[in-house]
């Protein structure tokens, strides 16, 4: 019988509070939502153990790629990205725990136990390329339709063909000690980014109509400097209008029921002229005021509500309401919410600053509070001078905090920032704090202009109704779209970026030259 080591951790708990002790796959599977805060679908998880008894460290999270093709150079760089990165802030790990995570699609793979055996070719490259580092692999677990498997254990007694199945969720020992420290699963990775896609209703396409008559009015009005201010402050105005009306609707039973009521309490009217406004990068400053406060809860449902309307050719004007919303979560202290949020904007657009700058940020476990504090001096000095609209010039204010408290901040490699060479970041051993980030790019060549960008020249582009504050100076991220997910490297340092992203360029070629890249 293969021997299951012990792993400890707090599991996101406050540091005073007892350790767990996991004594077995079983634990270990049952503990993966708490590690991350949500339950990953369709991921390679990849966590650091540190000392003899297996404290967890470094975690790592990244979509599963579609072409086998791509595996190996993925899980080389996988591992050189935890391995590294766990180095750069302490100790060398002792040992890996990997899991992926796949439900039974609906074509091919007709049962869980099918999907397990689809990617035992994956789980032993990761256990291989972690080998080569000197760092073993201590338990390989594939999560699927509410049954586990171990890669690593024979023993048919303890892990049979057909899986193990999984506890109830809120029953385990770890479900309680969570409950008890107010910590939640959000549901599954999949859920939480069906909250914030596009439509795919038949009234998507009545909304896209209005988006459409919407841009030939507002952006000539926008193009006129002293219209543009107009503008911004009927946005902001229209804004505060919805959020009340949002907190004065009556409370809905669940999540979904909840999305249905804020869709239904705004018109494509008004949801066309607050995204295609808020696409001017002073505008969208000042929204981002509404962070904290009574303001947070119907800011969010507001930002939610209108990155669900960048239906058909306008989806890369979600990147603003997705942005947002995940600085509104972030600053709220909901994390793993404003990861998918900031991941998914850059998936819409991965030039947006404000974006990358922001999930930078909170990969690298910043304080919001130093962005929170340059927001709320900026509205005081606007209602000192007594404007209350838009003003000229403070645009970039807003991304002048990120740099300033954090080092490796910076938009330099259009993917993730550098923390200069011997700066450390916080030691956080159980919270999940990513550190690295792949965006899927575009395939070159095939990148159409979106529906209204005007633009006159370089210095007087316009973010009329396009997607807003484009790095024009900053060379986009040349990631391949064969990698469908982005990277969330837990607790590592961002430098350990730069070799994962020459892994997917190369597993993008091979993608490319099969016909499977994305």
């Amino acid at each position: 019988m293969n021997k299951h080591r012990e792993s400890h951790g707090s599991h996101g708990l406050p540091d005073d509070d007892p350790q767990l002790t996991l004594r077995n796959p079983a634990e270990l599977a049952d503990a993966l939502p708490y590690l991350m805060g949500f339950h990953p679908t369709d991921s390679i998880v990849m966590v650091a153990l540190h000392g003899r008894r297996g404290r967890f460290g470094g975690r790592l999270r990244l979509g599963i790629p579609r072409a086998p093709g791509e595996w190996p150079h993925v899980a080389e760089q996988l591992a050189e990205c935890l391995v590294t990165g766990s180095e750069r802030r302490g100790p060398r790990p002792d040992g890996i725990i990997v899991f992926l995570c796949k439900d039974p699609g609906p074509i091919g793979e007709v049962t869980a136990g099918q999907v397990m055996e689809g990617l035992r070719p994956l789980a032993q490259l990761l256990r291989t390329a972690c080998g080569a580092l000197d760092v073993p692999v201590l338990e390989a677990l594939c999560i699927s339709d509410g049954r586990y498997w171990s890669y690593c254990c024979p023993d048919a007694r303890c892990c049979p063909p057909e899986g193990n199945v999984l506890a109830l969720p809120g029953t385990s020992v770890l479900a309680a000690a969570a409950t008890f420290a107010g910590l939640q699963v959000r549901g599954s990775l999949r859920e939480m980014e069906a909250r914030l896609a596009p439509w795919r209703r038949p009234a998507a396409a009545d909304q896209e109509r209005v988006l459409a008559a919407t841009e030939e009015v507002l952006v000539p009005r926008i193009l006129d400097e002293e219209e543009r201010l107009r503008v911004g402050r009927e946005t902001l105005d229209l804004a505060d209008r919805l959020m009340r009306r949002l907190c004065g609707a009556p409370p809905a039973t669940g999540r979904t029921d909840g999305d249905a009521l804020d869709d239904g309490l705004i018109t494509h009217e008004e949801a066309a002229a607050l995204l295609l406004g808020l696409q001017d990068r002073t505008t969208r400053d000042i929204a981002a005021e509404w962070m904290e406060g009574p303001d947070a809860a119907p800011a969010l449902r507001l930002w939610r509500a209108l990155a669900r309307r960048c239906v058909g050719r306008y989806g890369e004007h979600a990147a603003v309401p997705l942005t947002l919303a995940g600085w509104v979560a972030w600053s709220t202290g909901d994390e793993p919410a404003a990861r998918v949020a900031l991941g998914l904007a850059l998936r819409a657009d991965p030039d947006y600053q404000f974006a990358q700058l922001l999930h930078q940020a909170c990969n690298q476990g910043l304080d919001p509070e130093a962005l929170r504090r340059c927001l709320r001096e900026e509205r005081r000095e606007r209602e000192q001078g007594g404007g209350g609209g838009a003003a000229p010039g403070s645009a970039a204010d807003v991304t002048e905090p990120l740099a300033a408290a954090g080092p490796g901040l910076s938009g330099g490699d259009g993917v993730t920032g550098h923390r200069a060479s011997g700066a450390a970041g916080p030691e956080k051993v159980v919270e999940a704090q990513p550190s690295a980030v792949l965006v899927p790019a575009r395939r070159q060549g095939t990148r159409r202009r979106p529906p209204g960008r005007f633009t006159r020249n370089r210095q007087d582009r316009t973010a009329a109704s396009a997607p807003a504050n484009r790095r024009d100076e900053v060379p986009a991220a040349v990631v391949p779209e064969a990698v469908p997910e982005a990277v969330e490297a837990f607790e590592g340092d961002s430098s350990t970026a730069a070799p994962a992203r020459r892994g997917a360029r190369r597993a993008g070629r091979a993608g490319q030259r099969d016909g499977t890249g994305r």
